[in-house]
């Protein structure tokens, strides 16, 4: 790891400053991300500009029929917060089981939608909820924010302040998680909502992506049996040594079944 100056601003103006005085400077919220990128040698920030204690990111509240979770709130926070079992238990449900335990009281939700894994669980509840990502400048539907393998529509020197989860009717997730990491192998997470019937995978692919064909056929008729014969094409969906493109597609159509008999 290469050496590099840290920054522990006390506001998010502050924070933002720093960034855009850096060379090379990364935003850092848990660290649960980074610091594994940073010491394997794939990132060499010049500055590293910690989050953690900026009070503006914090929070869980309900606004109308909105679920508002702070950028800053730990995936721990997430999944015990009463407001959040109350309006969406998915997504706490989800937070619950997000890496190890020491991964969900350092780990962040703004952190983690900013590295935007392929295989990270988040991105999920945020596409499928039709959720808006609130930044320090703006506000991004998550159907403009995820742009590809660890790509998303920030800007280098923009924070995430809040993601807004309008409430859904009924919502679900399931995952197959990795035997290792528990990042999922593939993950589902399926939302009946204001936006009508979205089904969002990850793990599966380069990015999150949702899955027109069973939204339209759950937006129809909301059962488990109404994907069975849906079959997700193998083509451009990832490969490895814990599972082929062709097992990951069979398991978006297993996954998916879960989450929509889960969410009866």
């Amino acid at each position: 790891m290469n050496d590099f100056a840290f920054h522990r601003p006390k506001d998010l103006a502050s924070a933002v400053a720093t960034q855009k005085k850096s060379t090379e400077g990364k935003y850092l919220g848990g660290g649960q991300s980074l610091l594994p990128v940073m010491k394997l040698g794939l990132a060499a920030p010049t500055d590293l500009v910690a989050l953690s204690g900026i009070a503006e990111l914090k929070g869980i509240r309900l606004d109308g029929k909105e679920l508002v979770v702070g950028a800053g709130s730990t995936h721990a926070e997430v999944a015990a917060s009463a407001e959040v079992r109350k309006a969406i238990p998915a997504l706490a449900e989800l937070a619950g089981h997000i890496g190890d335990p020491q991964v969900r009281n350092r780990g962040t939700l703004g952190g983690s939608l900013a590295h935007d894994d392929p295989a990270a669980d988040y991105p999920a509840a945020v596409l499928a909820l039709g959720a808006t990502v609130v930044t320090d400048r703006r506000r991004i539907a998550a159907d403009a924010y995820f742009k590809g393998m660890f790509e998303t529509a920030l800007a280098s020197d923009e924070v995430i302040t809040s993601v807004r989860f309008p409430v859904p009717e009924k919502a679900a997730y399931a995952k197959f998680p990795h035997p290792a990491s528990r990042f999922a192998l593939v993950g589902v997470f399926v939302a009946k909502g204001p936006a009508g019937v979205r089904v969002a995978v990850t793990g599966a692919g380069p990015s999150v992506f949702r899955t027109v064909e069973m939204e339209k056929a759950l937006a129809a008729r909301f059962a488990p049996d109404a994907i069975a014969s849906l079959a997700v094409p193998s083509v451009g969906l990832t490969g490895d040594a814990f599972g082929s493109a062709e097992y990951r597609a069979h398991l978006v159509g297993v996954m998916a079944r879960r989450a929509v008999a889960s969410c009866a």
